[in-house]
């Protein structure tokens, strides 16, 4: 058994008032998001003093900082937060033609521009009540992918970053180059790759494409002149230049729609995209999110049709 305080003896309105206060770093702006009088909001800040015993903000000159704890918590306390709310938004019965659940979902542009806009579409005609919240990954969320996906519903990515948890296959897609439309328009060779600058998407350890890992494992060491970790944004950095940049293939008509652009097939047979709806096993029975997998399925069966 715990040694800490019984939860049942705390109060949980406590973990909403420590989220504005580490969130917004001030007692006059955290109740101002609340709503709540200042006095009120001080109350809170000095029960949570004294269950942590630490101070929680500390004033440095005219500011206050968070206490190296408060800057742990609140690694933990945003997620606690959405979970807690996750479990009182429950209902015992869902129907999606009244629901009015939002979605949280981590992906890159690019898959919010295919599946994620095609998704959309289908709940806008079936739960006009459902919305969802497509918010850029990063590569902590990456790394950190079992964990974070406790606390939201899902992760639009490609295989090969996230072994382990539950997926859901969506559709499939292929690299392309584009380059400026200055370049000559013969097929590129091996030796173009490795003469052109380049503008990447990702180049880290755990963050990168797998085309762009080809070219490494290739012999090719791509001499990166930009990174850009947008996909839709990469091609305004090639226009009027002689950089190259590995799209996937259904943003190809985009990238010509932005003219002095063409697009490439690459000299060499780049590994084929197969991209994935990625959850945590702690929403597999929920009724609501397995309505949200099989929409997401079912826009990418639309996306390889």
């Amino acid at each position: 058994m715990s040694d800490g305080p019984s939860i049942s003896r705390l109060d949980l309105n406590l973990l909403v008032a420590l989220d504005a206060l580490l969130t917004e770093r001030s007692v006059t702006r955290a109740a101002e998001q609340l709503r709540l009088s200042q006095p009120a909001l001080s109350a809170s800040l000095a029960r949570l003093r004294t269950h942590f015993g630490d101070p929680i903000l500390a004033r440095r000159g005219n500011a206050y900082e968070l206490t190296p704890l408060a800057l742990r918590l609140a690694e933990h306390t945003s997620t606690a937060l959405e979970s807690a709310r996750r479990v009182f938004e429950s209902q015992a019965e869902w129907s999606p033609e009244t629901a009015t659940r939002e979605f949280l979902i981590y992906g890159s542009d690019y898959a919010f521009a295919t599946v994620g806009s095609a998704a959309a579409a289908l709940a806008h005609e079936r739960a006009p009540g459902v919305r969802f919240r497509f918010m850029l990954h990063t590569t902590a969320i990456i790394d950190e992918a079992e964990q974070r996906l406790r606390s939201v519903d899902a992760l639009l990515i490609p295989h090969g970053f996230t072994p382990g948890l539950h997926h859901e296959d969506l559709w499939h897609d292929h690299w392309v180059i584009v380059g400026s439309s200055d370049r000559p328009q013969h097929p590129l060779t091996m030796q173009d790759l490795a003469d052109a600058p380049w503008v990447f998407t990702y180049q880290s350890r755990t963050a990168f494409t797998s085309a762009g890992r080809q070219l490494e494992e290739l012999g090719i060491d791509p001499r990166v002149d930009i990174v850009a970790e947008s996909f839709l944004a990469l091609p305004h950095f090639i226009i009027g230049t002689d950089r190259l940049g590995l799209v996937q293939a259904r943003l190809a008509d985009s990238v010509r729609s932005l003219g002095g652009l063409q697009v490439f097939e690459p000299p060499f047979e780049a590994t084929p995209l197969t991209n994935a709806l990625w959850w945590h096993p702690v929403h597999d029975h929920d009724p609501e999110h397995v309505w949200m997998r099989e929409l997401f399925a079912e826009a990418g069966r639309s996306l390889d049709a």
